[in-house]
């Protein structure tokens, strides 16, 4: 029947399916998981147990060969990138309330909701992207990108940003099975390769069971809010990124504009952050619909916009291509004889 391949022309499908089928279950049935309880509830409401596993998996995913170079980049993209959401989130801290803006077009907007957007970039349309229009090294960059999956640089920014206090049990427990997986990846290549595959196998899981937390009313009221803050996403992150890139990383700003991206793990941020902090639970609903909306929008439009700026600058630029062309046609020197 091709469902897999029908899914993945959708950007972000493997996320966004599974997330749409859970909201359709909990708007039509919510307390399916109740009536049937063991294992059906285990998969409708698992969220944690089943993030858990994927956080692992994604630890186990890094190895730590990676070039000075490759670091240097992916260190820039990563730090830019968090402190951009720990900026966006502090002003935005002074016009919106601890509860979010329950009223007008900007009604489910929360700090929450800003700072999990912007702090994830999807890694793997980066990588990809970088594989096309970018070098070896920017593709590369992908092995930090790992570290803002989940939770636990959202935690680190909401601290940088004067926002919430987490216990250093709490942070250390959020990245505990990321670094139990990277530990033994490192240690057996084999073992990397095997835990790799669940990366990928995990994401409709978890997308289903936060899918059970949302409900069709939620999304419809944030649906034209979530196509403006994923244009935000891009114009900002976008903005800053290819600075960093170009003044700090040295390259020539198309990586920048590769990661201007929310990967579908920031998805998953919400509700964690409201399971460990209370105080945010009533503004998680809203801003999971939001991620949501965001991860299609800069799936959708980052990858022109990527191609768009290597055309102008970058590699594929007539200005690179006569350089590179330039250095071809050099005469070669003769060594000298013995």
């Amino acid at each position: 029947m091709n469902i897999k391949s029908r899914i993945d022309r959708i950007p972000g499908g493997m996320m966004i399916v599974p997330l749409f089928l859970g909201a359709c279950l909990n708007t039509l049935a919510p307390n399916t998981g109740k009536f049937f309880g063991s294992f059906t509830n285990g998969l409708i409401t698992g969220t944690l147990p089943i993030l858990s596993v994927w956080f692992f998996c994604i630890g186990a995913s890094i190895s730590l060969k990676a070039t000075p170079l490759v670091l240097r980049k992916s260190g820039v993209l990563v730090s830019v990138k968090i402190l951009t959401a720990a900026m966006a989130g502090v002003i935005a801290s002074w016009f919106i309330p601890a509860e979010g803006i329950t009223s007008g077009f900007f009604s489910g907007l929360s700090v929450l909701a800003i700072i999990a957007v912007m702090n994830d970039t999807n890694g793997g349309m980066y990588m990809a992207l970088m594989q096309q229009y970018g070098t070896k090294e920017e593709a590369g960059a992908f092995c930090l990108m790992c570290l803002e999956s989940g939770p636990f640089m959202t935690m680190v920014t909401l601290g940088i940003a004067g926002l919430a206090a987490f216990p250093w049990q709490t942070m250390v427990g959020a990245l505990l099975p990321f670094i139990i997986g990277f530990v033994l990846g490192n240690l057996d290549k084999d073992l990397r390769a095997f835990f790799t595959q669940g990366v990928s196998v995990m994401v409709p899981f978890f997308a289903f069971a936060l899918g059970n937390n949302l409900n069709f009313s939620t999304i419809l009221n944030t649906g034209l809010l979530g196509i403006v803050l994923g244009l935000t996403v891009i114009a900002v992150t976008g903005f800053m990124l290819v600075l960093a890139d170009i003044l700090l990383a040295k390259g020539n700003g198309t990586a920048g504009i590769g990661a201007a991206s929310t990967a579908g793990a920031a998805v998953t941020v919400p509700p964690i952050i409201a399971a460990i902090e209370p105080s945010f639970a009533p503004v998680a609903p809203s801003a999971t619909a939001l991620i949501a909306t965001s991860v299609v929008v800069t799936a959708l439009l980052t990858p022109p916009l990527t191609a768009w700026w290597a055309r102008r600058f970058g590699v594929l630029s007539p200005r690179y291509m006569a350089a590179e062309a330039a250095k071809l046609s050099r005469p070669v020197g003769i060594a000298p004889a013995e």
